[in-house]
């Protein structure tokens, strides 16, 4: 049996791409290595308590009848209503820095007044760089240059300060490249946090990846669990067929793979003479996950998301230590608008790490590794925030390591490699990528990149 596509992975642009092809009556299938859904979007069950890992929240937030943000194109391409979705706004968020705090909430003349107020010297600079923003096309699929962002905002920024708060939140949330971001990238996460902004689905991850599941074999599509493909077989530059792990072969008239750019090439047989140089990316991070036993806002933590550096200067790199305490990213769940509150208080705190550093630890080293880095961290949040060690009733944490056993990023690197392919081609005729090596950020950006692949490569031929 032969299916039009065969789609590599069941994050959220696999399951995107996989529903809009199904839509156009497309025989698809869907294969996944694990047994949950989500790849790097997804969720895990442990003590009876569910939690999403990933993003802390949906970017790109926008309201019921705003047609032509990313959310409304996604909405209409894959046929959900906004309610499906069952959005809850963010209460604000913050990027604290030692001597500033910005806030911000999904209203963009909030922040504009904060960086104001902040920063009165920079807030006409800081009004061109939007305009800028603004009139720039960062969805041009065609677009081969690549323009570092910190040298265009030194353009309309004077104070370092204010440019490392700018990228502190955007770098977190989508920047496969240390030190700095490509200026497109900016672009999106600027518009799609600052712009547009966070909400929360009402039973998290599960609930929309499970929402997505539903409508794509509603369709006739087909999704497989537990099998992960070992090679893609191609003959004179295209592919023929995948092979699982079992040995099963599934022939196919196109592949749209959701596994990286590098990983997709790895799985090529015959192996690709790739010429071009291929960068493995680098950047990923420890995250805890504390439960505590009252509302967070109760214990200090009255933000949605928190954005933090304990040191005037800001660096986005890989850690030499094996995590960063001095940036991170704090997250109350509970501090979202939820029509019901959330039976437990929860807080999700993530620091960059070094996957070399985790992957070389025997097990019992691994495990005490974890106990005394989440302490140190948290020490380094306390700076900032009171301590709410003594209100904790359930704690969880995962690294680098844990990244790439269940996503199978090398490197654990989360937003993949620094080098995205925005065309979603490969050396191969009918291979494609979508997802994080596309290039569309953030978990809209993620499931427009599905769309956007199958519309090009299978439904435009």
């Amino acid at each position: 049996m032969a299916y039009d596509a065969i789609i590599i992975g069941s994050g959220l642009s696999g399951l995107a791409a996989g529903i809009r092809l199904a839509m156009f009556n497309k025989k698809v299938c869907i294969v996944e290595k694990h047994t949950v859904l989500g790849g790097l979007n997804s969720y895990y069950v442990r003590k009876n308590r569910t939690f999403d890992v990933g993003l802390h929240a949906m970017t790109n937030f926008t309201s019921k009848g705003v047609r032509h943000s990313p959310l409304g194109k996604l909405l209409k391409q894959l046929r959900f209503s906004h309610d499906d979705f069952r959005l809850c706004q963010q209460h604000m968020s913050e990027i604290r820095f030692p001597e500033h705090v910005l806030r911000f909430t999904n209203e963009f003349e909030f922040f504009r007044q904060e960086v104001a107020e902040q920063f009165p010297k920079e807030i006409d600079g800081f009004n061109k760089l939007v305009e800028k923003i603004l009139a720039f096309d960062e969805l041009n699929l065609d677009a081969s240059e690549a323009l570092g962002s910190r040298s265009i905002l030194e353009n309309f920024i004077k104070e370092p300060v204010l440019i490392d708060m700018l990228n502190c939140p955007l770098m977190y949330y989508g920047n496969a490249r240390e030190g700095d971001m490509d200026f497109y990238q900016f672009v999106i996460m600027f518009k799609s946090i600052f712009m547009e902004g966070f909400a929360k689905p009402v039973g998290g991850m599960n609930y929309i990846l499970h929402l997505l599941e539903d409508k794509f074999k509603d369709l006739g599509g087909e999704l497989r669990m537990g099998s992960g493909v070992t090679s893609i077989n191609s003959e004179k530059g295209t592919v023929k067929s995948v092979t699982l792990e079992n040995g099963e072969q599934l022939k196919g008239d196109n592949v749209l793979s959701s596994m990286g750019y590098v990983e997709t090439l790895n799985c090529c047989s015959p192996p690709l003479n790739e010429k071009e140089s291929l960068e493995t990316g680098q950047v990923s991070f420890m995250e805890s996950l504390f439960v505590v036993d009252r509302e967070p806002r109760d214990l200090g933590y009255d933000k949605s998301i928190v954005f933090f550096s304990t040191q005037p200067k800001f660096e986005y790199k890989v850690p030499k230590e094996i995590i960063d305490i001095t940036s991170g990213v704090l997250c109350c769940s509970n501090n979202f608008d939820y029509p019901q509150p959330m039976e437990e208080g929860l807080i999700r705190l993530t620091n960059m790490a070094n996957f070399a550093h985790w992957d070389s630890l025997s097990r019992k080293d691994y495990v005490a590794a974890k106990k005394h880095w989440r302490n140190q961290a948290l020490e380094s949040l306390f700076t900032f925030f009171p301590d709410f060690r003594d209100n904790v009733v359930f704690l969880d944490s995962f690294t680098p390591k844990t990244i790439k056993k269940y996503t199978g990023h090398l490197n654990g690197a989360v937003y993949g490699s620094p080098r995205k392919i925005k065309n979603g081609k490969t050396p191969i005729n009918n291979l494609f990528i979508c997802g994080t090596d596309q290039g569309f950020l953030g978990i809209i950006g993620a499931t427009l990149s599905g769309i956007s692949m199958a519309n090009l490569h299978i439904l435009q031929k």
